[in-house]
């Protein structure tokens, strides 16, 4: 796993942004309006999530609409659970016990 991810994450405002972005996609300017940062600090914060390849742009027209890319964030997550000791089949069996 490379460190720009773990980087990336490590700013409140960027795991805000991905949070944001969880329930669908949003344009930049969005996106900056949540934030109290100015649009120079949010843009960094994208350039960053998307360097590390954890969101995609799409440019429409004069606008950028970014998404979470869901594979680097679920591979990610089990990395660290990985690290942590637990492995996803032990979770993915938790969760088969709890529906029953």
């Amino acid at each position: 796993m490379q460190n720009s991810i773990f980087k990336a994450l490590a700013h409140p405002d960027r795991r805000n942004i991905l949070s944001l972005l969880r329930s669908g996609p949003m344009l930049a300017g969005d996106l900056a309006g949540k934030f109290e940062s100015s649009w120079p600090t949010v843009s960094r914060h994208l350039s960053v999530l998307k360097n590390a390849d954890l969101i995609t742009a799409e440019r429409q027209g004069n606008q950028i609409l970014y998404r979470i890319n869901t594979s680097v964030v679920e591979d990610t997550a089990g990395a660290l659970l990985a690290f942590i000791g637990i492995s996803q089949n032990d979770n993915d069996e938790d969760y088969e016990e709890a529906a029953e």
